[in-house]
């Protein structure tokens, strides 16, 4: 038998018990729908984090086709968002990095190669310095727009733009900071000072940053940059991993290098644990989530010596090339260091429920000066007046696949490292070339010949020629700097390298 109550009620229509009860749960019912009201404005900016592997190839990872490698957690990532097959950086760390942060390529910045930079002293052409040895005070960078947005920003990892203190990620935007300063991957050093456990990796330390900064910050929009060192030389790795790859049966057209192998399996546990962090705390529907590399996978060392660390170095004997061999980014041309393909096209992987897609794929061209706007755009944010942006928001290409077939996209290398100094324009399928040393040009269709093995500049004049006017203004646009000819060349001695007696300059 259901339960009946009987109100009394007074001329107003409620006792004086229950009119004071009334009013009093109305007040607690609007204090704490103002409440939700006031978390959910907090929380309506989604959460980004950002993880950046150094060195990584596109052809690296399975979801790119690699059949030895395993990244079981990077590719459950792919399997809920979108991944991108034209995807660009620099084609090594500093100028990447400087991009990400200004929004602006390398040339403009003034870092275009790696802190402090090549030096090949004989050569036949003296290349230009860096105009910067740290990311320059005045540029606004992302962790300061985001912080500006109403952010909790955060920095842990390799930074590689100044080593000064004032050009520390805490002194350019970020809340929070570690940097990695050496030590390599088994007593890495950090600044500020941390102190971690015994028998950790430099991976695991990083992920141990991130994650408590995750915690630390769940109540509120967060930037997370995760900048791991892996898989950057010299290789190393756990042994008992580096012992699962040995054993693994190998297979066609990839060195299988087991140690490189283990510390994408490092890269990739890493990953797994930000994830499960992030869906532990609930925050898996309201954070976007984003894996990249910084440049081209290191099929060997510029420099010609083994690539494995000192404590890894014995599972190859001397005679093995796996000592100097990393990787191989077939079929992508050449490597890091090269503004071939295979130096500048990487893995990038885009999550964002309910906004992207799962298991969905896009062949627009994207790089690294493309973050920072669309990190805006995200955040609801200002762009900064007086800082120009070369690259564009790429959120109507994650959420909707539009994008220009057309976008152009620079690179401007003007130094020795793998290769001769570069500069190149992709636009569209085609892409130019252009030796700085000998200025001879290369025209390849990326669409039909993605291993840049056909010169097409004697079938197609007319578009070599439209592609050159094109470099040539950006070149102007962004005061690229240039080789000069070297009065001390010498044949005989090219090939040295020296120390860049441009370290010093601020």
């Amino acid at each position: 038998m259901a339960k009946t109550y009987t109100l009394y009620m007074n001329d107003s229509g409620l006792t004086n018990s229950m009119t004071n009860i009334f009013f009093t749960t109305l007040v607690i019912f609007i204090s704490f729908s103002s409440c939700i009201s006031d978390k959910k404005i907090k929380n309506s900016k989604p959460n980004i984090v950002f993880i950046m592997a150094d060195d990584l190839g596109l052809n690296d990872l399975p979801i790119y086709g690699n059949k030895f490698n395993e990244s079981p957690n990077i590719s459950r990532l792919a399997s809920q968002g979108l991944v991108f097959s034209n995807a660009y950086a620099a084609p090594v760390c500093s100028p990447t990095r400087a991009s990400i942060q200004a929004g602006q390529y390398p040339s403009r910045v003034g870092i275009f190669d790696f802190i402090p930079g090549h030096w090949r002293p004989f050569e036949e052409v003296t290349v230009p310095h860096n105009k910067h040895q740290s990311l320059p005070i005045k540029i606004f960078t992302i962790g300061e727009a985001l912080k500006t947005a109403g952010y909790k920003t955060g920095y842990f990892g390799k930074w590689h733009l100044g080593f000064k203190e004032e050009n520390h990620p805490n002194n350019n935007g970020y809340d929070q900071s570690y940097i990695y300063s050496g030590g390599g991957f088994y007593q890495p050093k950090f600044t500020p000072e941390y102190k971690y456990g015994e028998n950790k990796r430099l991976s695991e330390i990083l992920t141990v940053m991130s994650t408590d900064f995750i915690i630390s910050n769940k109540n509120e929009p967060f930037f997370l940059f995760l900048s791991h060192y892996d898989v950057h030389v010299q290789l190393d790795a756990d042994q008992q991993i580096i012992n699962k790859f040995l054993n693994k049966e190998k297979i066609e057209n990839y060195p299988c290098n087991a140690v490189y192998s283990a510390m994408i399996k490092h890269l990739d546990d890493s990953v797994g644990a930000i994830m499960k962090s992030i869906e532990k705390e609930g925050l898996y529907e309201n954070t976007i989530f984003i894996f990249y590399s910084d440049n081209g996978g290191v099929d060997n060392r510029y420099d010609n010596i083994p690539l494995i660390a000192e404590r890894s170095l014995h599972n190859y004997p001397e005679s093995n090339p796996l000592r100097y061999v990393a990787t191989s980014n077939t079929p992508l041309r050449s490597g890091k260091g090269t503004l071939y393909e295979g130096g500048i096209r990487v893995p990038l992987i885009i999550r964002w429920p309910d906004k992207i897609k799962k298991k969905s794929k896009t062949e627009a061209i994207v790089s690294c000066v493309d973050f920072y706007p669309t990190f805006m755009d995200i955040a609801q944010g200002e762009l900064p007046q007086n800082q120009i942006m070369d690259g564009i928001s790429i959120y109507k290409i994650f959420t909707e696949n539009i994008y220009d077939i057309e976008r152009e996209f620079f690179t401007h290398y003007p130094v020795y490292h793998h290769e001769q100094p570069m500069s190149s324009l992709r636009k569209g399928d085609w892409k130019i070339i252009q030796n700085l040393v000998t200025s001879e040009l290369n025209l390849y269709n990326l669409k039909y010949d993605v291993s840049e093995m056909t010169d097409l500049k004697f079938s197609y004049p007319k578009k070599l020629n439209n592609m050159k006017l094109i470099l040539q203004k950006w070149q102007e646009d962004t005061e690229a700097e240039m080789p000069i000819k070297n009065k001390k060349f010498d044949r005989n001695r090219r090939n040295e390298w020296g120390m860049n007696p441009y370290t010093q300059i601020k």
